[in-house]
């Protein structure tokens, strides 16, 4: 190492060395203004938004309003400083009321903790504050429910609350305009049946605007009873159409006699029965049928949906009784009625019935008239009568006769 240090030529080449690496050490200035380079002790500006102001006040008995919640400040000062300020914001903006009276006033927003090398500018500067007597006065809560909160067919009863009265803390002003405290229970799905659940308070003016109030408890337990809006009423049946030829209802029975039906209270007071309807024109035999209970606007459900309809059927037979002698009535005893048309004197019947009835019936079971009071001597036609048993139909083959009255002198 000795030699080495005594050659010139070594020591030459470890100059040159050292020259080369002290120049590639020093930063390239290429593209930058001399001005960009850090400059110990230069002067920057700032600015910082949304700084939280604290507010120091007798919180125990006073309530202040007026003063922001953030304000935006400006600080200048060495660059060091000024990015050290920004970054740990350690240093604090406040506003001091601990010896403010009671009322309204212009006060100063201050900054303390920063350091004396920087200037601070806040923005606002000032606000004007009310500092108010805070007091706490109890309400008594009033539960609100929305009607469409509740299902179909079922009512609310009366809330239960508790507990019944809160306290409301704030402002002498505000606690004033208090017109309505509520406990609101936010339930989504429609309630039918008695639900407790925590509702929170929410105080209000007279036009319904929020009031910033501290309120104790902020919740309480509301018990909303639910009952069924319900009612037991018969099932009526209703005959549509008319039966085909031939055919006769005998009876009509219904596996439900009655249904229960629920809705609004004043739709239930006026709803007496629901209804059955049966289409006698499709029915030709004995048949069980399903039909749907009908109800009327404002029923919201019924109990059930269908009954069975049992229908029972008489069948019908025609025949026809002829030979009925028809006879006089009504013939005063100075008369002579002579019966022209028909000229035999007898009638035939086409009736129709039940086949047991119809099968046995005979001459003497009818009585075939006319009716001639109050006629006079002359022609006439005159309507012809029957009088028969009442299960059945029947119709003359004549519907007059034809007669000529005479005076028996």
């Amino acid at each position: 190492m000795d030699k080495l240090m005594d050659n010139r030529w070594f020591i030459k080449i470890l100059a040159l060395l050292l020259a080369v690496l002290l120049y590639f050490s020093v930063p390239s200035s290429k593209g930058k203004n001399f001005s960009d380079v850090n400059v110990p002790g230069k002067q920057t500006t700032e600015t910082i938004k949304a700084m939280p102001v604290k507010v120091y006040y007798d919180v125990e008995n006073l309530v202040v309003s007026g003063i922001p919640n953030t304000v935006d400040i400006t600080i200048k000062g060495p660059i060091s400083h000024v990015q050290s300020a920004k970054t740990l914001k350690n240093f604090e903006v406040y506003v001091d009321l601990t010896n403010a009276k009671i009322g309204k006033q212009k006060v100063n927003i201050k900054v303390r903790d920063l350091s004396d090398k920087l200037k601070a500018t806040i923005k606002p500067a000032s606000v004007n504050v009310a500092i108010q007597e805070k007091i706490t006065k109890e309400f008594k809560v009033e539960a609100e429910i929305n009607s469409g909160q509740i299902e179909d067919g079922y009512s609310a009863g009366a809330p239960i609350i508790e507990p019944k009265k809160v306290r409301v803390t704030g402002a002498k002003d505000i606690i004033d305009r208090i017109t309505y405290v509520k406990a609101t229970l936010d339930e989504k799905s429609k309630l039918s049946e008695t639900t407790t659940k925590e509702a929170r308070i929410q105080v209000l003016d007279k036009v319904l605007n929020k009031l910033n109030v501290t309120v104790e408890p902020e919740t309480v337990k509301v018990t909303i009873p639910i009952k069924s809006n319900s009612k037991t009423v018969p099932i009526n049946v209703v005959n549509k159409g008319t039966a085909p030829a031939g055919v006769t209802i005998e009876s009509i029975e219904l596996d439900e006699k009655e249904a229960t039906i629920m809705g609004n209270e004043e739709v239930l007071k006026n709803t007496e029965s629901v209804r059955v309807e049966v289409d006698l024109s499709k029915i030709s035999e004995n048949t069980t049928l399903t039909l749907p209970v009908i109800i009327s606007n404002g029923i919201t459900k019924v109990t059930p949906q269908t009954v069975k309809a049992t229908v029972v059927v008489k069948k019908q037979e025609e025949k026809t009784v002829s030979g009925i002698p028809l006879n006089v009535r009504g013939l005063p005893d100075k008369y002579k009625a002579d019966i022209n048309d028909p000229a035999n004197h007898t009638i035939s019947l086409v009736v129709n019935g039940p086949s047991g009835t119809v099968a046995g019936l005979r001459q003497e079971d009818f009585t075939v008239f006319i009716d001639v009071s109050g006629l006079i001597e002359g022609s006439h036609d005159v309507k012809i009568q029957v009088e028969g048993p009442s299960d059945i139909n029947w119709k003359p083959d004549k519907s007059s006769a034809k007669i000529t009255i005479t005076n028996n002198a």
